[in-house]
């Protein structure tokens, strides 16, 4: 069982206890005052409801649920928590319509949300979409991550504690653990659900975003232009739903984009070409008999040759990254274990992110 005793810690600020068997459900007296900043319960067989007295817990950061057996509602509840960054309920039994926002102040700051892997209907989102503000937001200068400071006061150990906040995501297809989350990584993934409609033109305001997932829904319609807003997106994933018309050739004005996947839809016409679309291979396309172009083998007719998109207007301009500002990140391999109170985080050094930078550093396609 989880220890209830939990929730009476009220200077308790880290919990990491993921990845062992704990099952039962959470601690559910979390009173006002609550210091809670970081809570990782992922990985185990917890269950019942997301207990609402976590929303007492007003400093919460980052809040990661998943890969247990919750069967609950999805919790807009925690959009009262102001200092709410990232938010995982992936691969639970999480179900119904996610719904309106009751006010525009809700999640201020989230950038980071994952809900794929559970029973989710309805139409997406849209009204969240509006007001997930911080995802507006592209203009990041600084190379910092996401962390929190305390005091630490033991015999053995005193002055300033780091810890380097830690999540798991799927990142270009692939299932990845980010060892340290920047400040600016911004991340909305609602794969694996049952949401359907259209996909609104207001996506494309969220114009921080890195990572889309919308695969594997029921959603129809166009690819919308505005996703050529995205300005900062690096992986899109649209596969396996039912969306029909062209690619938008708008979409070659995502500069960063390094993981494209629209497979295993009803899309028809050409493929952009040029940029980084001459990067992405077959399997990006295929499950869409009617589309054309490279890479596929299936020539376009003279009728279906792609025109140049006309430009998208863009507030805010020369909001890029800088070329150091990748992401950190390191492959799954965590062993069970755990750990409860602080974790001691690891600095890079500017000579250190100098030579990343260098090996790893975000490709801009022109």
């Amino acid at each position: 069982m989880l220890p209830q005793c939990l929730s009476n810690l009220s200077t308790l600020l880290f919990v990491n206890l993921q990845k062992n068997n704990f099952h039962g459900t959470l601690p559910t007296t979390y009173r006002e005052g609550c210091s809670l900043k970081f809570m990782d319960v992922s990985y185990n067989q917890l269950e019942g409801q997301v207990t609402r007295s976590l929303s007492n817990c007003k400093m919460l950061e980052i809040l990661l649920l998943g890969n247990n057996r919750f069967i609950d509602i999805f919790p807009s509840w925690l959009g009262k928590l102001q200092m709410l960054r990232a938010l995982s309920l992936r691969s639970n039994s999480f179900h119904g319509a996610i719904g309106k926002p009751k006010s525009n102040l809700e999640f201020p700051k989230l950038q980071i949300i994952d809900v794929s892997h559970n029973k989710f209907t309805g139409k997406l989102p849209l009204k969240y979409f509006q007001i997930w503000n911080f995802m507006k937001v592209s203009n990041f200068d600084n190379l910092t991550y996401m962390n929190a400071f305390t005091w630490a006061r033991t015999p053995d150990i005193r002055g300033i504690l780091f810890l380097n906040y830690s999540m798991e995501m799927t990142n270009k297809g692939i299932k990845t653990v980010y060892e340290k989350i920047q400040d600016f990584l911004i991340v909305v993934d609602l794969s694996n659900n049952r949401f359907e409609g259209e996909i609104s033109e207001g996506i494309g305001n969220l114009k921080g975003l890195h990572l889309l997932n919308l695969s594997n829904n029921i959603l129809t319609g166009r690819i919308p232009s505005s996703l050529g807003n995205l300005s900062e997106l690096e992986s899109l994933d649209l596969s396996k739903n039912q969306l029909s018309g062209e690619i938008p050739q708008q979409l070659l004005q995502l500069t960063f984009l390094e993981f494209f996947n629209v497979s295993n839809n009803n899309l028809t016409g050409p493929i952009p070409q040029g940029q980084q679309f001459s990067t992405f291979e077959n399997n990006s396309y295929l499950g869409n008999p009617r589309l054309c172009g490279s890479p596929l083998t299936k020539k376009c007719k003279i009728s279906e040759t792609p025109t140049q998109p006309p430009l998208i207007s863009k507030q805010g301009e020369d909001s890029k990254f800088p070329s150091k500002s990748d992401w950190v990140v390191i492959m799954m391999g965590y062993g069970s274990g755990l750990i409860i109170g602080f974790i001691i985080g690891h600095n890079l050094t500017i000579r250190e992110l100098d030579q990343f930078a260098k090996k790893f550093g975000r490709r801009r396609y022109e």
